[in-house]
C-alpha cells in the first residue's frame, strides 16, 4: 500500500510516499480502507521527534481516519464489512490502509462525507474526556477555550455550548476570533491585543469561569488561576507554551482549584472505548441533527502531507486541515 513516513525528525519535507506492507488486523481489530485521514498537532510533533510512537504502535503518522471496513473482527460492534465508520487510531492514519481496535469505531454520522467524518474522532474523544469526563463541566456552568480556532477549539466551542454552556475563547486575531463566536462563542478574546483574565472576570461579574481547556500551559497557568471560579478546574492537554509554570499553591488551596491533565494516545483500548460509547449516545444525534457541524480548513491529497503540516505550523487555519486517500 502507499503510505507517508517520516524518513529522519524535521520539517515537514522529511514526509515522504513510500511503499509498505498492508497492515493486518489483530484481535479485537478491524481494517479499515482509508477515505481521509486528519492531521494533528500530535502528527507534528511526532515527526520532530518530540512524541515518541506508543509500544506496539505504527511508525507512520495519523491519529483518525475514515473509510470502509475491509476485514477484522467485529465482536459484539454490529459493525461489518463494508460499513463506513471514522476510528481513532494509536497511529498509521497516513496510508491507504490502517488498523483500528472495533471498539474504536463510530459509524460515520448520517449525511457525512468521508472527510468530515475523519475530522472528528481525534478532537471529540479529546474533548469528551477532558472537558465532560475528567473536569465535569455541567449545569450551568462556563468554559474557557484557549486556542478556539484550533480542531481541537472548534470541537469544545460547539460541543460545550450545544450543550447548553457558556463558552469564551482565545485566538491570535480578530478574524479568528469572529470566527470562534461564529461557532457559538459567547466573546471571541485575541490574546495578543487583549487580557483573556480581565475579559472573562467582567463577563462573569467578577466571578471567573468554571473550567479552563489549554493546550498552551507554561506562563498561561499562573493567568489562568487567576481567570478561574471558585473550585474551578483547568485541565492541560498540551503544552506549547512550555512545560514549566510558577503558580500560587496557596490560590489553589484558598478557592479549592483543581488543575489536572491527560494525554490520549497511550491509553488502553478500554478507556477509549467508554469515551466512544459517550460520543455515540450523546454527541452524534447533535452531529446528525446538524447542531454540531465538522469545520474543514483545508483538504490535501495524501502525497500532499508535507504541504498539510507546513500549513499546520503556520497556525493560520481555523479548525481542521484534512488528507484524503
Amino acid at each position: 500500500m502507499q503510505a507517508i513516513e517520516i524518513t529522519q525528525p524535521g520539517g515537514p519535507q522529511v514526509l515522504q510516499p513510500c511503499e509498505r506492507p498492508m497492515p493486518q488486523a489483530g484481535p479485537g481489530q478491524v481494517l479499515i480502507k482509508v477515505h481521509a485521514a486528519g492531521v494533528n498537532r500530535p502528527d507534528i510533533l511526532q515527526r520532530t521527534g518530540n512524541y515518541p510512537v506508543p509500544p506496539g504502535a505504527s511508525d507512520i503518522p495519523g491519529l483518525e481516519v475514515a473509510g470502509e471496513i475491509v476485514g477484522g473482527e467485529f465482536g459484539a460492534s454490529g459493525l461489518q464489512i463494508g460499513d463506513m465508520v471514522c476510528a481513532l487510531v494509536q497511529g498509521g492514519g497516513y496510508a491507504q490502509y490502517c488498523v483500528a481496535p472495533v471498539e474504536q469505531c463510530l459509524p460515520v454520522p448520517k449525511g457525512f462525507t468521508a472527510i468530515e467524518a475523519a475530522s472528528l474522532p481525534e478532537t471529540f474523544f479529546t474533548v469528551w474526556s477532558n472537558v465532560f469526563d475528567r473536569v465535569r463541566l455541567s449545569g450551568a456552568e462556563t468554559l474557557l477555550v484557549q486556542g478556539g480556532s484550533s480542531g481541537i477549539g472548534v470541537t469544545a466551542i460547539q460541543l460545550a455550548t450545544a450543550l447548553g454552556h457558556r463558552v469564551f475563547a482565545t485566538a491570535g486575531s480578530d478574524e479568528k476570533c469572529r470566527a470562534c463566536e461564529a461557532l457559538g462563542a459567547e466573546r471571541g478574546i485575541n490574546y495578543r491585543t487583549e487580557d483573556f483574565v480581565e475579559i472573562v472576570k467582567a463577563a462573569t461579574n467578577g466571578r471567573g469561569v468554571d473550567v479552563i481547556l489549554d493546550m498552551v500551559g507554561g506562563d498561561y497557568v499562573p493567568r489562568e488561576i487567576q481567570a478561574l471560579a471558585d473550585d474551578g478546574r483547568l485541565v492541560l492537554i498540551a503544552l506549547l507554551g512550555g512545560a514549566k509554570a510558577q503558580v500560587n499553591l496557596g490560590q489553589i488551596l484558598l478557592r479549592r482549584l483543581t488543575i489536572t491533565g491527560s494525554t490520549l494516545r497511550p491509553r488502553p483500548v478500554a478507556f477509549k472505548a467508554a469515551i466512544a460509547e459517550q460520543l455515540r449516545e450523546k454527541v452524534w444525534p447533535l452531529l446528525e441533527a446538524g447542531r454540531i457541524k465538522p469545520v474543514i480548513f483545508k483538504t490535501f491529497a495524501l502525497a500532499d502531507a508535507a504541504q498539510a503540516h507546513a500549513l499546520m505550523e503556520t497556525s493560520t487555519h481555523v479548525g481542521k486541515i484534512m488528507l484524503t486517500v
